[in-house]
């Protein structure tokens, strides 16, 4: 009876040993063998076909077994390419692994949200002091507390050294030892989903790590020189040998949700995933991706660092099919009006009103208008999205990148005034868009999150030279006295210092509770929730203030979203129509920003028949109520008394 086989390469467990199958074209003799006790057993020739693959069984191996990969009598002993486990790190041999042997608890688990989900990114390795699967697993309760949907797990496949942040992954299939075991991933996801919080995986598809990448010892058609990606080899995914090279990256993301239950995914920078084919391979991914979940909901995200907006239309459109994609125009917006500066990729972004109301309407800002940072390109930057739902497109205030894209790595509030950053996150967490946290934001994290990565001396030096480069193109950083202050990434307490502290959100618990009620608020409104296209409008009130009115299923379940990032504002007149309430009703004042429960400083009584006061660097949300009665002569003059 032929052997069901869970994914086409790779080692399985049956009764009658481990079956083992490894794509290796180039070679004609491939040997497996266990390693017990740091000696190698007798190895066993695996068989191989007219497609390059070769396949055998380990009789006497199981669960737990180590074992290697002998090549064309070499006596260096491999790691599996689709080792589901690398206990000794990326250089030492692989580990059986048991998918069975897990009983999940996640039986009614349906999936993330269709809609309305909140993202939290996370990296495991930093969340807590620990740095495991285990220890973030005890703080689930308070994320979902606080309203969080969906984890987006910054990559945990295997990469070489101590500490590092997972986009030099080289062994795609192996949970990282540094965080624990499989099934304390597993166990993660499990209790996560019991807590009604999904959780996405941060994949790496457009290149392998430096260091342990041993792919092109199996076949030298895993990878191109037909592209130039930015950060190492590109994948072949389009030329010859590429079916087999599809089929490994398509596996690892059914693999992710068959064995693991992820939810989906999170690709990273997509536009370096080069692939001239009629189906496009991240279409392929995101369809194993789905299949794979079965009746469970997935959340597929993609980075796209020149928003060309076909990743999320559907493939029937002429698109990729993603769910969404990074925003990152809001992100350049945000950070010029919180901290002035618009240095290097913020040059082009002015921190104003209307491009805040831009950004809620439409999601990307720039979509083919000339991009002066980028002098190259040819048509501008970003393609249309009108027409896309507007939780296409996340939103957020902070990323991995973005803080540690400065000399220091300190997160935003440290940046800015307190008043100006609680503003945009109500319209962050607010927004018509899906609204992404970055850990430890929630409480003001006063630990930095700053490039960490240990690498050997030499690919050390090479890597803290690139780095420097990259920062350089911020004039603030490029000064010889800014330079030697960076952080060593290779240093064990640059890692250390980027780790959260989570008693500090009982110390900042009035951010905390922030961050809670904007969710409470977006869960609870029907305007808010809701994410048709059209569903939201705007206008500039002033250079610094604007006003969202989000339309709810009824006129009555209006709301208005009113942000000020300047001085005080006295509205009057008012002759804008998205300021009008509901017709026999008037605004009420529903939440502000400058709570003093937020650490605010309050703000002046809100009388809806007195001229509007927008303080300084606040954000209100009205809604509407019935107002006192009116006067039938003046609400309608066709009914005026006359003498």
């Amino acid at each position: 009876m032929a052997i069901q086989r869970r994914m086409p390469i790779g080692a399985e467990p049956f009764p009658d040993g481990v079956h083992l199958r490894v794509w290796a074209p180039d070679r004609q003799d491939v040997r497996a063998c266990v390693v017990e006790g740091g000696r190698r057993g007798e190895p066993v020739r695996l068989e191989r076909d007219g497609e390059g693959y070769h396949a055998g069984v380990l009789p006497d191996a199981g669960a737990g077994t180590l074992y290697g990969l002998l090549l064309d009598g070499d006596e260096k002993l491999y790691p599996d390419p689709a080792s589901r486990f690398q206990p000794q790190g990326v250089h030492g041999p692989s580990a059986v692994v048991d998918p069975d042997a897990y009983r999940w608890n996640d039986d009614a688990w349906q999936g993330p949200p269709a809609a309305g989900n909140v993202l939290y990114e996370m990296h495991v390795g930093a969340f807590t002091k620990e740095g495991t699967w285990t220890a973030a697993m005890a703080e689930l309760p308070a994320l979902a507390e606080l309203g969080v949907t969906v984890i987006e797990m910054m990559p945990a496949a295997e990469f070489a050294g101590a500490f590092g942040w997972g986009y030099d992954g080289v062994a795609l299939f192996a949970p990282t030892r540094l965080y624990g075991e499989p099934d304390d991933l597993r166990r993660f996801v499990d209790r996560a989903h019991q807590l009604g919080i999904a959780v996405i995986h941060d994949v790496v598809y457009n290149h392998l790590g430096p260091d342990g990448n041993y792919l092109k010892e199996f076949a030298k058609a895993y990878f191109t020189d037909r592209y130039e990606n930015e950060w190492g080899e590109p994948i072949n995914f389009d030329g010859p040998g590429s079916s087999a090279v599809r089929e490994y990256f398509v596996a690892n993301a059914r693999y992710w949700a068959e064995e693991f239950h992820i939810d989906g995914l999170r690709l990273d920078a997509t536009q370096q995933i080069f692939d001239a084919s009629p189906v496009h391979v991240i279409t392929e991914i995101a369809e194993a991706m789905r299949e794979a979940a079965g009746p469970r909901r997935t959340l597929i995200i993609g980075e796209n660092e020149p928003q060309q907006v076909q990743v999320v239309r559907s493939a029937r459109d002429g698109g990729i099919g993603l769910d969404a994609v990074w925003n990152d125009d809001f992100h350049h917006s945000a950070m010029v009006a919180l901290t002035g500066r618009s240095e290097a990729y913020y040059s082009d972004h002015l921190g104003r009103a209307q491009e805040f109301v831009s950004a809620a309407k439409y999601g990307f800002l720039f979509q083919g208008q000339r991009y002066a940072w980028q002098k190259d390109l040819k048509r501008g930057r970003g393609t249309p999205t009108f027409g896309l739902p507007p939780q296409r497109f996340v939103w957020f205030l902070q990323n991995h990148d973005q803080i540690a894209n400065s000399a220091t790595g300190a997160r935003v509030h440290e940046l800015c005034h307190p008043g100006s950053l609680r503003a945009l996150t109500a319209l962050m967490l607010l927004s018509p868009g899906t609204p992404m946290l970055f850990m430890g934001q929630e409480f003001l994290a006063s630990s930095p999150f700053l490039y960490f990565a240990d690498n050997e001396p030499e690919l050390a030096r090479k890597v803290a030279q690139g780095r420097a480069e990259f920062l350089s193109q911020f004039s603030s950083v490029a000064t010889p006295l800014i330079r030697k202050r960076l952080k060593d990434p290779t240093d064990p307490r640059t890692f250390e210092d980027s780790k959260l502290d989570h008693a500090e959100r009982e110390e900042n618990a009035h951010a905390w509770l922030l961050h809670r009620d904007l969710l409470a608020v977006r869960r609870a409104d029907a305007a808010f929730a809701r994410n048709e296209p059209g569903r939201v409008d705007g206008a500039v009130l002033g250079a610094d203030a604007f006003v969202l009115r989000f339309f709810g299923p009824e006129p009555p379940e209006d709301r208005l979203l009113l942000v000020n990032l300047g001085r005080d504002l006295r509205l009057e007149p008012m002759p804008e129509p998205l300021l009008a309430p509901p017709v026999d009703l008037e605004w009420r004042l529903r939440w502000r920003s400058e709570d003093p429960r937020y650490g605010g400083i309050g703000i002046p009584p809100f009388e809806p028949a007195e001229p509007w006061i927008l303080s300084a660097r606040s954000a209100l949300v009205l809604a509407p109520a019935a107002g006192k009665p009116r006067d039938p002569a003046r609400s309608n003059p066709g009914m005026a008394r006359t003498n």
